[in-house]
C-alpha cells in the first residue's frame, strides 16, 4: 500500500460549495492559481502516482485568523465519501480555550486517527506547558501527531518555532507518543535525522520540494544534505512519503523517490509500512521488513 501521510484537502470540491470560504482558504494558505478539485480528479491524481490512501489533515487557525482553514468535521465529510481512500487527521488551536475538548470530540465522535498542529502558523513552542494536556489526550487514545516542521510558506509564520530541536523535549517526554516532523524539517534535515537516530517514536515524511525539480531537490536532501545511507540503514522504519499537496505535485515527488537509490525493502516501508505503524494501523503478524 502506498500511502501519502501529508495532504491538505482544502481546495477539494465538496467542502468549497461556499466561494468566501473558498478564497478564505487561498489567502490563508497563499495559493492562488488553483481551482476547486472534484474528487474524481483527486483519485485520478493519486493514479497517476500510484498512491493507494492519503491522509488529509484539517488546519485549526482559530485564534489567529478567526477561524479554521479546514475543520474536523470537514474531514470527516471527507472520508465518509470515499473511506477506502482517505486517513483522516484532525487539528485544534492550542490557545483555544476548548482545544482539549475538541480533540476528544475528534477521537471519540468524528473517528480521526491522529492530530495536525502547526507551531509557526499557531505561535506555540511545542514544549510549551499548555500543549501536555493536549499531548495527553493523544497518548490516551493511542493517536500520532504530526507537526508542521522546518519552513512554510504560509503566511504570518515564524520558521524558528519548527525548528527540530523544538521537538526534542516532547520525544523526551511522551517515549509513547508518535510524532512526525512534517517536511523533514527542512532546512535542518540533519538535525531531524539526529533526533529520529534518538528518539524511536520521532518519524519524518518527505513533504519538502523547495526548488522546482522534485529529483534534484531530492537527490541534494536525501543523497546530499544526509547520505542515502542513513536512510537505507539507520532510519528506514521511521521515513514516511508525504507530498504537502496541493502545494507540490504528488507524482513528480514519488517518482523522485524511485531515483534515490534506496533499497527495494526500504521504498516499500516509506511508502505505506512506516505510515502504518505511525497511526497504529499495522496489525500483529504482519511481515517487517528488517
Amino acid at each position: 500500500m502506498f500511502i501519502d501521510i501529508h495532504v491538505h484537502p482544502a481546495f477539494y470540491e465538496p467542502i468549497n460549495r461556499d466561494l468566501a470560504r473558498e478564497e478564505m482558504r487561498h489567502e490563508a494558505l497563499d495559493i492562488h492559481k488553483n481551482g476547486t478539485a472534484p474528487l474524481a480528479h483527486i483519485f485520478n491524481q493519486m493514479r497517476c502516482a500510484g498512491l493507494d490512501r492519503l491522509c488529509l489533515l484539517a488546519q485549526d487557525y482559530s485564534t489567529s485568523i478567526g477561524q479554521t482553514v479546514v475543520s474536523n468535521q470537514e474531514i470527516r465529510e471527507l472520508l465518509d465519501l470515499a473511506p477506502d481512500r482517505f486517513f483522516g487527521f484532525a487539528s485544534v488551536d492550542p490557545h483555544d480555550p476548548k482545544a482539549v475538548e475538541k480533540l476528544e470530540d475528534a477521537f471519540l465522535r468524528l473517528g480521526l486517527q491522529g492530530l495536525n498542529l502547526h507551531p509557526g502558523r499557531q505561535k506555540f513552542l511545542p514544549s510549551a506547558p499548555e500543549l501536555e494536556p493536549i499531548y495527553a489526550i493523544c497518548e490516551r487514545f493511542d493517536k500520532p501527531v504530526l507537526f508542521h516542521a522546518g519552513l512554510s510558506w504560509e503566511p504570518d509564520t515564524q520558521t524558528r518555532l519548527g525548528h527540530p530541536l523544538e521537538f526534542e523535549a516532547v520525544a523526551a517526554a511522551h517515549p509513547k507518543l508518535r510524532i512526525c516532523l512534517g517536511h523533514f524539517g527542512w532546512p535542518w534535515v540533519r538535525e531531524t535525522a539526529m533526533l529520529m537516530l534518538k528518539y524511536p517514536n520521532v518519524y519524518a515524511d518527505t513533504a519538502c520540494l523547495y526548488f522546482d525539480s522534485a529529483r534534484e531537490f531530492y537527490i541534494q536532501t536525501f543523497t546530499r544534505d544526509i547520505p542515502a545511507t542513513w536512510i537505507d540503514r539507520s532510519l528506514r522504519h521511521q521515513v514516511m512519503f508525504g507530498s504537502d499537496n496541493p502545494r507540490f505535485e504528488q507524482i513528480r515527488m514519488a517518482s523522485a523517490l524511485e531515483e534515490l537509490g534506496l533499497r527495494d525493502s526500504t521504498l516499500e516501508l516509506i511508502r505505506g509500512r512506516n505510515a502504518l505503524d505511525f497511526l497504529g494501523l499495522a496489525r500483529e503478524g504482519d511481515p517487517i521488513c528488517t
